[in-house]
């Protein structure tokens, strides 16, 4: 019905129609040299760029959670389509193109399957220092990548690494007119009025401009071109099967979780951007599924996967769209041109090329962060550097890992640092705590023979070892007041080292309170046997009250002269 099909699919109105279809017509125009340049990028070839851009497209804005986000293949993903594609057709030479492509539905599955369990908002939720390192990482990739085609040569065997250690021979074998091409699509890119950057894209101008210099000034001269990597196949796409061998199974699940990551933090972290210039909030958790469903069916048209682009949506918002058919209208659009005019795009140079995908990749690295990370804390700079390097030279997964891992250990530790300061063993008024002036009594007639044990916020794994200094500081005494009421939380590595502490202060003979423990803390001390040495009469809400008969047992134990 239509409420059912209200929840499935984007917001989708007609009120905005004139904005929404010359947004996407605009975005359209935008993704058309983008799609191009990730396609041959890539090593799928350029009409796989365009099927990503037509089927994430399309299927992204009817099924998503944001409606103005356009959805194609971006940077960071037809980077690591890159290593995919190169890795499997390398291991396998007659499948290895369509077992990437089904890497990519594998990718879109993972996603959907995110989505479904509301993981949208634990996907972003990482340091920034990291998406920075490996955002830069990406961009540092695609840069090195480009360097190749940009200087006239195809690419060299052992991708980043390999471009890195041929870039010496590549420069002394640079041929010229490729070179110029290059520089020229860069030039247009960098240096075109901002007045004629509203009109017309800029990667839309150098596209064409380079493609007619290269036809007019160096017509007889032997330039790489879209159309040497073989004849772009007109009208509907041959479906691709998912395909794969035994051997592959573990690495192609492998890539297709790296890569439904990757498409997740990217079109989240642009989604936010749609939500800053919209001021609407997007549905993270649908939006995973709408990216999922589009990623699927690029796989099955043999397309490059996708991700919210900043650009393509960036300049719809700007051309006045405000629903999801500006995105469809998108899509429709591309699929126009690739089905009539695909293969009018043959004569384009790869340099031209080169040189819209550099100058994405330039614009991927986190500048604004690059430049003042060293001033805003040492430690984040050396992780998102640290970060930046893993994702260049080892690989993206093990980067964003290791980044967040020691991210994480550092906050903890200066958490537990801070939230250490908060367990204290007390034994006379002196000691700093939230005493009331009768417990501040109570515990001076006790005569350091009741000890009050206080804890105080999240006990997490990293105060142990602060209970564990207090519990090993505990003197003589006749009674112990565990103090817990202010504890929301009572992590497992912590609840150990009470139960240490407590099972100790049993060993030697001392009466034992607990105060204002909750239900699950009680559950888990229950569960860890502490109420056997613990009287049930003992576990109390009160402190003040624990205090009085903790004294009174001192009291009467005290032996007459």
């Amino acid at each position: 019905n239509s409420f059912t099909l209200m929840a499935i699919t984007n917001l989708i109105r007609f009120n905005n129609l004139r904005g929404d279809i010359f947004g996407g017509l605009t975005a359209a125009i935008v993704s058309l040299p983008l799609a191009l340049a990730f396609g041959v990028a890539s090593g799928a070839g350029p009409i796989a760029g365009l099927y990503g851009a037509v089927c994430v497209g399309f299927f992204a804005a009817l099924f998503g959670g944001t409606p103005t986000l356009i959805s194609e293949p971006t940077g960071p993903m037809t980077v690591v389509m890159t290593a995919i594609v190169a890795s499997l057709t390398a291991s396998n030479p007659d499948n290895g193109l369509a077992m990437a492509f089904t890497v990519v539905m594998l990718a879109g599955l993972f996603q959907i399957i995110f989505g479904i369990f509301k993981l949208g908002k634990y996907i972003t939720l990482m340091p920034y220092s990291v998406i920075s390192g490996f955002m830069s990482g990406i961009g540092v990739i695609l840069i090195i990548l480009q360097i190749a085609p940009f200087l006239g040569h195809a690419a060299p065997k052992g991708g980043v690494l390999g471009t890195v250690m041929a870039i010496p021979q590549l420069v002394i074998t640079a041929k010229p007119p490729e070179v110029i091409l290059g520089a020229l699509t860069l030039a247009i890119i960098f240096f075109m009025p901002k007045k004629l950057k509203r009109l017309v894209p800029p990667q839309l101008v150098a596209l064409i401009v380079g493609t007619i210099v290269s036809l007019t000034f160096f017509g007889n001269v032997d330039i790489r071109r879209i159309g040497d990597l073989g004849e772009i196949p007109m009208g509907l796409p041959q479906f691709q099967l998912p395909t794969f061998t035994a051997s592959q199974l573990t690495t192609m699940f492998v890539d297709g979780v790296m890569l439904g990551m990757l498409g997740c933090i990217d079109t989240l972290l642009t989604a936010v951007i749609a939500d800053s210039l919209t001021r609407t909030e997007h549905k993270s958790d649908k939006e995973l599924i709408g990216q999922g469903i589009g990623n699927i069916v690029s796989g099955i048209c043999g397309g490059l996967p996708g991700a919210g682009a900043t650009m393509g949506t960036v300049v719809n918002i700007q051309t006045g769209a405000t629903t999801a058919v500006s995105g469809i209208a998108r899509a429709l659009i591309l699929l126009v041109v690739v089905l009539g005019a695909a293969r009018y795009t043959q004569p384009i140079p790869m340099a031209v090329l080169a040189g819209i995908a550099l100058k994405v990749g330039l614009d991927i690295l986190d500048w604004s962060f690059l430049k003042r990370s060293h001033k805003v804390s040492l430690k984040g700079s050396l992780i998102m550097y640290g970060v930046l390097l893993l994702t260049v030279f080892v690989d993206l997964i093990v980067a964003v890992g290791v980044g967040v891992f020691i991210a994480n250990i550092l906050t903890i530790e200066r958490l537990s640092n801070l939230q250490s300061q908060e367990v204290k063993l007390i034994s006379d008024t002196d000691d700093d705590a939230r005493l009331s002036d009768e417990e501040k009594y109570l515990l001076d007639k006790g005569q350091g023979r009741v000890l009050l044990f206080y804890l105080s916020g999240p006990m997490i794994f990293g105060l142990s070892k602060a209970i564990a200094r207090e519990h090993n500081a505990m003197k003589d005494a006749d009674t112990l007041v565990m103090d817990l009421s202010d504890v929301p939380l009572l992590g497992v590595t912590a609840s150990l080292a009470i139960e240490n502490a407590i099972r100790d202060a049993y060993d030697k003979g001392l009466k034992i309170y607990v105060v204002g423990a909750s239900s699950k803390i009680q559950n888990r001390l229950e569960r860890l046997g502490l109420f056997e040495l613990i009287k049930a009469e003992h576990v109390m809400s009160d402190r003040t009250e624990a205090l009085k008969q903790a004294v009174e047992h001192v009291e009467h134990k005290e032996v007459p002269a």
